[in-house]
């Protein structure tokens, strides 16, 4: 009897559970058995497993072999313990020494003739690794995704046969070291591009400057995706941490990671046909959805009430607490969820207010498509009017902010928010608006008559309160003014349009 314990890593959720595969050779009629709760794509590793050893030039041992993927109570998918398998497998029949295995994990799927192909979610994985001082053995197509990661010890292999290679000391495997050489942010649009829509790019620092959620209403063709496109070259590239929660749920969801811009914050615009499930994430092995992979950037909204109320009332808990729980019956899953949500609307279903095409009812129900409780949640409703053609040829295009230059301001208006409380302005609780919101008793009064006359709800005074301490950030000024008041209630236009269409 020969018994050998090869470690990988499973995947759940942002998370890279260790596990252990137990490989066990013993006399009998001849047989594979794989235990150890795995999916049908773990179960038919058995056969993959069996023609890659062959291919390799391995003899396949005819004895009865079972392999437990421990813990046996935890869920596990996917091809990347094919790898693991095989070797185990060769090591039991005393071929490679235990002692080789003891502080290794390897990850890769085989194919049938013995070569490594890459796996999703190799960068968790990774970071777990590197974390208890683990080499890891990975597919070579995964090493510069892995090479991220800081102080990690890579062995990337292309075959089966050069990882048999290494462990019996036959061929060693360099370590692999990863480029440290970033390039710098660079992208396709700025706001130079913009014509005219001075107050909406006001608006759009302001946003930008304290991560507030804005919404963009107007008619068609006035900049409103333009100004959205526009949010991420404003804000500051993301720190070394960030990247690393960005690109680990990039990694799990089994897209690319590019090293050379995995600082630059994503965009990310779902169609208005997209489900909950795609918005939020889910389906039976839990996947990161869009507000998860756009976190710590951009979520773009366009035509904001095409989406299915129920897909939009979907955002209105991950917009407060900056994560989405996704729960099944086998298993429960967190993904990070701290994005900044730009929408973008026309003020009626024929595009424009008062054009003579709809009556106040049509607009009405057009617009209670979206829930008042979410937009509660917009710190920011900006109107988007018509620019005259005339502006466009009399404006020089030299003579317009670049995205460099308002960036500066915003990371300086960032910077000076988180040395007094820690954080953005947009996060903010209660309590701390109290202790960092200070104003005169006269204005504190008029926000309240205003409140009350407008008809705001308690959620959208405190919102109004996170502007106006960011416009008042911009100024370097320590209390908030009527001037920041009455500015930051000019920004709930689309509040404005159906307090009168409600009194019609």
């Amino acid at each position: 009897m020969s018994l050998a314990i090869v470690y990988s890593r499973a995947n759940i959720g942002v998370d890279a559970p260790l596990i252990s595969i137990e490989v066990h050779l013993a006399n009998g009629l001849p047989c594979f058995n794989l235990v150890g709760l795995g999916d049908a794509t773990v179960r038919e590793s058995k056969e993959r497993v069996r023609s890659a050893i062959l291919n390799s030039g391995f003899e396949f041992p005819a004895k009865r072999i079972t392999v437990n993927l421990a813990p046996a109570d935890l869920p596990k998918d996917g091809g990347r313990f094919d790898l693991a398998i095989a070797i185990g497998i060769i090591a039991a029949g005393t071929k490679i020494p235990q002692a080789k295995l003891n502080d290794l994990e390897i990850i890769g799927e085989l194919a049938l003739s013995g070569s490594v192909r890459s796996v999703p979610g190799i960068i968790p994985m990774t970071r777990a690794s590197c974390e208890v001082a683990h080499k890891v053995m990975l597919p070579k197509h995964n090493q510069q995704e892995a090479g991220m990661i800081e102080n990690s010890e890579l062995l990337p292999v292309s075959t089966l046969l050069e990882a048999y290679n290494h462990l019996t000391e036959t061929q060693l495997i360099p370590l692999f070291t990863a480029p440290t050489n970033l390039a710098k942010q660079h992208y396709d649009e700025d706001m130079s591009d913009i014509v005219g829509q001075q107050s909406a790019k006001r608006a759009l620092e302001i946003a930008a400057a304290g991560n507030h959620n804005i919404l963009f209403t107007g008619p068609p063709g006035t900049g409103k995706s333009m100004l959205a496109k526009r949010l991420i070259t404003i804000l500051p590239e993301l720190s070394e941490q960030q990247a690393l929660e960005v690109a680990t749920i990039y990694s799990v969801a089994g897209h690319q990671i590019d090293p050379q811009n995995w600082r630059i914050r994503r965009f990310r615009q779902p169609h208005h046909t997209s489900s909950a499930i795609a918005i939020a994430g889910g389906g039976s092995i839990p996947k990161p959805g869009e507000i998860s992979l756009a976190h710590q950037g951009v979520l773009f909204l366009d035509e904001l009430p095409e989406f299915e109320r129920r897909v939009l009332d979907a955002l209105r808990e991950p917009l407060e607490s900056g994560s989405v729980s996704i729960s099944r019956a086998a298993r429960k899953t967190d993904f990070p969820a701290k994005f900044q949500l730009v929408a973008a609307m026309n003020p009626s279903p024929t595009g424009a207010l008062n054009d003579g095409r709809s009556t106040s009812d049509q607009v009405l129900r057009y617009l209670n498509k979206v829930s008042g409780p979410f937009l509660d949640r917009m710190d920011m409703q900006v109107d988007v009017p018509k620019v005259s053609v005339g502006h466009f040829s009399a404006t020089d295009q030299s003579e317009r902010e670049t995205s460099e230059r308002v960036r500066e301001r915003v990371c300086r208006c960032r910077e000076l928010q988180i040395k007094r409380s820690g954080k953005l302005n947009a996060e903010l609780n209660n309590a701390e608006l109290l202790a960092f919101c200070p104003m005169s008793n006269s204005d504190r009064q008029f926000l309240h008559e205003a409140i009350d006359k407008l008809g705001m709800s308690m959620r959208a005074y405190h919102r109004i309160l996170r502007v106006s301490r960011t416009l008042a950030d911009l100024q370097d000024e320590k209390q908030i003014s009527r001037q920041h008041l009455l500015e930051a209630l000019s920004y709930r236009s689309l509040d404005a349009i159906l307090k009168q269409l409600t009194n019609v």
